[in-house]
């Protein structure tokens, strides 16, 4: 893979190459992708998102907004300092193309903003339990009717899969969706392979899927205009895509974790000693002492350990980087960190005490149960519909529905990833709000 090819600005439809030299340096089109994905409804949506706890009244509790934000600001100074390093090395990047540092960092800032953005109401749980619909729920039925790949899609719904069909779905007025350049889209992509077959290996990229067969032929453009070496379960990552990965995980790792000692569900006094055990080279214990409350002393640990784990991911990027491009390199970069079991105790302990909480366990089962509701409503509705035997009842569901909606799919696949793409797109509270209507009771 090439440098010059990985930056592409190319975007949807464009009939003309766009030159990184001729940008205005003002208005930089990688900078422009920042600014879609932010002022977009889908983005805007995850505001009442779960990241840690469903319908947390904590006032300190992230959501995936929140979360996405602080992943972009991590990964800018990722980029930027990965950039730094890359056109020392290929100096004709910036002197005959014009290239610039903070092209990498916008890159990678932008591909972590939207890096959530697909993702179903009540955090993970809404993914396993749109799958669940399908694999042993009333959606079984289809299995006999979609072919393999399309079934599989469904029964292993992928926020990430979401996620790039929410950045590049046509629609009419908004052809090309966001219109996104190719390398912002590139750097999104974590698993750039179908969802079958599924070849269990060793390989990071490989742990789950990245498209829908809907969108397959978008992302195979994509590819081939970046210049993405093949492998034998599809395509090798974009080497920003590392980048944007371990943004995720450091942010993830480390906030989660303050969530959860912010929350009472972590003890103080034995939740910062794990995070000192991750600063100790660089903490001003003068400075630590002086803070006299959780919310300031958690505050200096996380910023020190996003810092330290910022300079490891890099330095991992820098020396890996001949074997990235080459697609030889298949692991997150903080699984090349030397701290690498602080980091292990870390999310143990957040397994432990946050995931698995009883707070969040009862939501996530009230989770469920709202998203098969819907589901199996608005499927039931929407196929009577086409079919032309939709009752009243039908009509009305129907109508509750945004107007965005395609009920008009010829292909029963596309209509059942359609529901199953709107009720992703719902906020937690949005979806509680739809079951209310739909089953006539407050659900609490």
């Amino acid at each position: 893979m090439e440098w010059e090819k990985l930056l592409s600005l190319k975007r949807h439809g464009d009939n003309f190459k766009r030159k990184r030299i001729d940008q205005d340096e003002t208005r930089l089109g990688f900078d422009v992708d920042y600014d879609r994905i932010i002022f977009s409804s889908e983005f805007r949506s995850l505001q009442d998102k779960t990241q840690v706890v469903p319908f947390s009244q904590g006032d300190f509790v992230h959501t995936r907004l929140t979360h996405s934000l602080e992943t972009s600001v991590v990964g800018r100074s990722l980029g930027r300092r990965v950039g730094v390093e890359i056109l020392k090395k290929y100096p004709y990047l910036k002197n005959d193309l014009g290239y610039h540092a903070n092209d990498f960092g916008a890159i990678v800032a932008s591909a972590s903003l939207a890096h959530d953005i697909g993702n179903p109401p009540f955090g993970h749980s809404g993914e396993k339990s749109i799958g669940q619909y399908f694999m042993s729920g009333p959606g079984k039925k289809f299995g006999a009717i979609l072919n393999d790949k399309e079934f599989q899609d469904l029964c292993d719904f992928e926020g990430n899969a979401n996620g790039f069909k929410i950045l590049t779905q046509s629609r009419p007025g908004r052809e090309g969706g966001l219109r996104l350049s190719y390398a912002t889209l590139g750097a999104f992509i974590k698993y750039p392979k179908e969802s079958l077959p599924i070849n269990p290996t060793s390989n990071v990229s490989d742990k789950k899927y990245g498209f829908f067969q809907n969108e397959k032929n978008i992302y195979f453009d994509i590819a081939n205009e970046l210049g993405l070496s093949k492998n034998d379960g599809g395509y090798n990552r974009h080497p920003l895509t590392f980048l944007v990965e371990a943004a995720d995980d450091i942010c993830y790792t480390i906030i989660d974790f303050e969530d959860g000692i912010n929350l009472g569900l972590v003890d103080e006094d034995y939740a910062l000693e794990y995070l000192i055990n991750l600063v100790r080279d660089s903490i001003n214990t003068e400075k630590y002492h002086s803070l006299n409350n959780t919310i300031d002393r958690v505050s200096y640990l996380r910023a020190l350990s996003i810092n330290t784990l910022i300079n490891e991911a890099v330095e991992i990027f820098i020396e890996n980087e001949d074997d990235i491009l080459n697609g030889k390199f298949n692991v997150a970069l903080l699984k090349k960190s030397k701290f690498k079991p602080q980091i292990a105790d870390i999310i143990k302990i957040s397994i432990e005490k946050i995931y698995e909480s009883k707070e969040v366990i009862e939501k996530e089962v009230a989770g469920y149960n709202i998203i098969n509701k819907l589901l199996d409503t608005f499927i039931s509705s929407v196929n009577r519909y086409y079919e032309g035997s939709q009752t009243s009842y039908d009509d009305l569901i129907i109508k509750l529905l945004p107007s965005t909606t395609n009920l008009n799919h010829d292909n029963l696949y596309s209509r059942l990833l359609e529901i199953c793409h709107y009720v992703a797109s719902l906020s937690d509270r949005k979806a509680l709000n739809v079951y209310n209507k739909i089953t006539g009771v407050e659900y609490q």
